[in-house]
């Protein structure tokens, strides 16, 4: 397992109870690993709804949800949320690790 996937499970392992999670979702959380890396808890859902529509292209690129974050209702945007917790948790953790 190599750093991008440590921090993908690590991310995975924040995402809060009863959050329904896609399935072969892989590819998905390494992006967000990605995020995290890069914005850390500066990442907003917008970000994470882009590197969602990225993921859902590759299988659904006609996704009624694959459009900018501007343009969702606040149902669907709502959906982001759960996802952004677990990154900004995930950055908060790994930002503890590095000062200890």
């Amino acid at each position: 397992m190599n750093y991008i996937e440590r921090d993908a499970e690590l991310i995975r392992q924040q995402i809060p109870d009863g959050t329904e999670i896609p399935a072969h979702s892989e590819a998905l959380f390494r992006a967000y690993a990605v995020l995290m890396r890069a914005k850390g808890a500066n990442t907003r859902c917008e970000d994470v709804h882009d590197a969602w529509a990225a993921w859902i292209s590759e299988t659904d690129p006609d996704h009624e949800a694959a459009r900018p974050f501007d343009q969702l209702d606040a149902e669907t945007r709502s959906a982001d949320a759960p996802f952004l917790q677990a990154i900004i948790q995930a950055a908060r953790v790994k930002q503890q690790e590095s000062q200890a």
